[in-house]
């Protein structure tokens, strides 16, 4: 259930108001070596229902999504639309390689006025993929946060130590926490950007 405890974290750092300009918030969590984080967005004309429909979406994610170079949904009867979906993932991070892993998103509905998609990493799947077609996430959680007119992301996220070297491992952790305000709010715009197309 690390999704939902997630989510509540997530939730306990959005602002009693919603704001007018960027905002961002990032916090520490079980003594990890990332942050988690979270972006908020307003966005003229945003439509809850269309961004969460676009959020379920995985199969097309390519191109649409920011850095994400393979994402398809994986069969699994665990796992049902419209409710959730089991997807792999690749992302190509510029000048870092790739990163991949097997996730879960689950749609939960509305949560204190925002339509949430929250997903976590499924270990053993992420686990047993090739070390060599990119490094493998040892955790991944995230959520995507909706309300008319604006747009949140939150990510926490770290490659297995062992996949990467030091200089890669320092750009993946601390290097990434300092990225991430940007990372969060590209994420927010291109995902807004494309539920307002469909």
């Amino acid at each position: 259930m690390e999704h939902l405890e997630f989510v509540d974290r997530v939730l306990s750092h959005l602002p009693a108001s919603k704001p007018s300009d960027y905002f961002v918030a990032h916090w520490p969590h079980a003594g990890r070596p990332t942050e988690e984080a979270v972006g908020l967005v307003p966005v003229a004309g945003a439509d809850p229902a269309r961004v969460m429909d676009a959020v379920m979406d995985v199969d097309h994610y390519v191109g649409n999504v920011e850095h994400v170079k393979v994402c398809r949904a994986v069969a699994d009867s665990r796992f049902q639309a419209p409710d959730a979906v089991r997807f792999y993932q690749k992302i190509d991070l510029p000048l870092l390689g790739s990163l991949h892993h097997e996730l879960v998103l689950h749609r939960l509905g509305e949560r204190n006025g925002w339509h949430v998609a929250a997903w976590h990493l499924l270990r053993p799947e992420t686990d047993a993929l090739n070390p060599k077609e990119g490094f493998r996430s040892d955790y991944n959680h995230g959520a995507w946060f909706a309300a008319p007119g604006y747009v949140a992301y939150a990510l926490g996220s770290c490659p297995k130590r062992d996949d990467v070297g030091f200089l890669k491992w320092k750009a993946l952790t601390s290097g990434a926490d300092a990225a991430a305000s940007r990372v969060l709010k590209a994420n927010i715009e291109g995902m807004a950007r494309w539920a307002s197309r469909r």
